[in-house]
């Protein structure tokens, strides 16, 4: 890991693509965005257990899925079999350890120390070696990771966390070859998390909407930095790749009071309805923008592949 910290705030010629309404966001330090999941890395309390153990491990797994049930259908793990992964935000290595258990190469990528630290000792409780980690600023990718061919380049939560998402997008491409897939999950603006915060929140202020959104948007709130796109806004931030599938998932229907108690109640405006139109309701208006992409072989004729 580079000790020097110059190579964080270096800028990439790359316009800003950004939604408009959220460009101020850009304005974050990534020195703050580092701490903020340092203090708190995500899904850290998914267990009363002693962090580090088999039984800790194990806990946050299955609530982490219990809870976002659309993942592993998302990633495809078992596709991976002896393909090379690169995990661009790989946090505490949920989904890290199922990419390897399922026999992938993986580089897992993460710019918080602390959650990479938890993601090392969960490899080893699990016997897994074929995990390399490394610690730096997704937008300054290739000055810490070595410009190499994937297979799968794979981000669930994670860019729309770095000042600058468009950067990472960037540094991506240079990761990407003819077959190589990309699978992002970005947050959906036009959803039912957003609306609740408006309401909850705004009290008539939208203006403040995009602030309130980011500062809301984690179990930890005043996270530095969380844009949310629409559909059209997920593909502009793309446009260099070609989408082939764009889903909307995940509503958290929780009391958020009982589920940090690890309790499963139901908010009542959500506890009695059915089950297909509840499933309906995320398809329409989820939190989560899953999306599967793929860098076109005339994109890397006309600007030369670094791989």
């Amino acid at each position: 890991m580079r000790h020097d910290k110059s190579y964080l705030e270096r800028p990439l010629a790359v316009a800003s693509s950004a939604p408009s309404s959220q460009i101020g966001l850009g304005e974050t330090s990534i020195e703050s965005v580092r701490d903020f999941w340092n203090r708190r890395p995500c899904n850290v309390r998914h267990s009363p257990r002693t962090v580090g153990s088999r039984e800790y491990f194990d806990e946050v797994e299955l609530r982490k899925y219990f809870v976002e049930p659309h993942i592993p259908a998302f990633a495809q793990f078992e596709r991976w079999h002896g393909k090379r992964v690169l995990e661009i935000g790989c946090g505490i290595g949920t989904d890290t350890m199922n990419f390897a258990r399922a026999g992938a190469s993986v580089t897992a990528v993460d710019l918080s120390e602390e959650s990479l630290e938890i993601a090392r000792r969960r490899a080893t409780a699990y016997g897994l070696s074929n995990i390399s980690f490394h610690c730096g600023n997704a937008e300054e990718l290739s000055e810490f990771l070595a410009i190499e061919p994937y297979d799968l380049v794979y981000s669930f939560g994670v860019i729309h966390h770095t000042p600058h998402p468009e950067r990472v997008i960037a540094q991506v491409r240079k990761y990407a070859r003819p077959g190589t897939i990309l699978k992002i999950m970005l947050y959906h603006r036009r959803s039912w998390k957003a609306f609740e915060i408006l309401l909850r929140e705004a009290r008539g202020q939208f203006w403040k909407f995009s602030k309130l959104l980011a500062r809301h948007s984690e179990a930890q709130i005043d996270s530095p930095v969380t844009y949310s796109y629409s559909k059209r806004e997920a593909r502009q931030l793309l446009q260099s790749f070609v989408v082939d599938d764009m889903a909307i998932e995940h509503i958290f229907p929780y009391r958020v009071p009982d589920y940090v108690q690890y309790r499963y109640v139901k908010v009542w405006y959500l506890r009695y309805l059915p089950l297909t139109l509840f499933h309906w309701l995320e398809r329409c208006f989820g939190w989560h923008l899953c999306i599967s992409a793929h860098l076109p072989a005339t994109f890397l004729e006309r600007n030369g592949n670094q791989c």
